[in-house]
């Protein structure tokens, strides 16, 4: 099932997708659409037809990240593989939907985009096993890890650098269903390809990011987890578009300015 969120007048609705966008089913409540596919609300999708995507598909408790998941993209920051997960937290105030604008702050010289294939949680996970993930994985979806780089240079902890407002671009979509390893995940900025590559080349896997972050914390339906990011990541400037495509997902696309205090 293809998800996503949208807001009809005071109303946010869970809507059930195919993949070219048209709503199929209608629900305020994500527990009902997942058992009936939101069948029986033909009022609610005529008056959804045409209104855009202009929610997060979720609003998770917190957005767990994973850092240098991928090889190229640990020897281009020059930090070694990492040995175990290196996990930290985005705050949900730094969530950001589809066509909403990434804002660079006045602190940073420098902020980096990052195109990232992200699992949404879809019941409470705490201690699982690699080999029983899949039944907590409600689906798919994608994540721009913005990151003010410069600051992340200078500092330990990841927190200021991660956690900016409208530094966590999430949506456009969950589906469910997908085999991640045959994925394929391209990051653009004003049309030209900044990162490209299979989801499955992870020096962590899905199952095992999961079965090791819910050793730490307890998973709660609609976290994300940011499974990192490949190599490529680079600049945002004021103007630019960034748009981040996973195949069989859809495409993120934010535009960029400078925030105005």
């Amino acid at each position: 099932m293809r998800i996503s969120r949208r807001q009809l007048g005071d109303t946010i609705l869970f809507c059930h997708e195919d993949g070219d966008g048209t709503i199929l089913g209608v629900s305020q409540s994500l527990p009902m659409l997942l058992s009936t596919g939101g069948l029986g609300a033909t009022n609610l999708i005529e008056k959804l037809t045409g209104v855009p995507r202009e929610l997060t598909p979720c609003l998770p408790s917190k957005i767990v990240c994973v850092g240098l998941n991928y090889k190229l993209h640990a020897e281009e920051t020059g930090k070694p593989l990492p040995e175990v997960p290196l996990i930290f937290l985005k705050p949900p105030s730094a969530l950001l939907p589809p066509g909403g604008t990434i804002l660079l702050p006045p602190q940073s010289q420098e902020v980096h985009f990052e195109g990232e294939l992200a699992v949404v949680i879809g019941r409470e996970t705490r201690d699982v096993k690699a080999a029983d993930v899949a039944d907590h994985i409600l689906g798919y979806t994608i994540m721009n890890d913005v990151t003010a780089r410069d600051i992340q240079r200078r500092e330990k902890l990841y927190t200021r650098s991660k956690g900016f407002d409208t530094f966590a671009p999430l949506g456009p979509v969950i589906v469910g269903g997908l085999d991640p390893n045959e994925l394929v995940l391209t990051t653009t900025v004003n049309g030209a390809v900044r990162q490209q590559t299979r989801c499955d080349d992870m020096i962590f896997g899905i199952p095992e990011l999961i079965e090791f972050i819910s050793s730490v914390m307890t998973l709660n339906p609609m976290d994300v987890i940011s499974t990192g990011t490949p190599s490529g990541v680079g600049p945002l400037a004021p103007a630019d578009v960034v748009r981040v495509t996973i195949s069989q997902i859809g495409t993120l696309e934010n535009p960029v300015a400078l925030r105005q205090n």
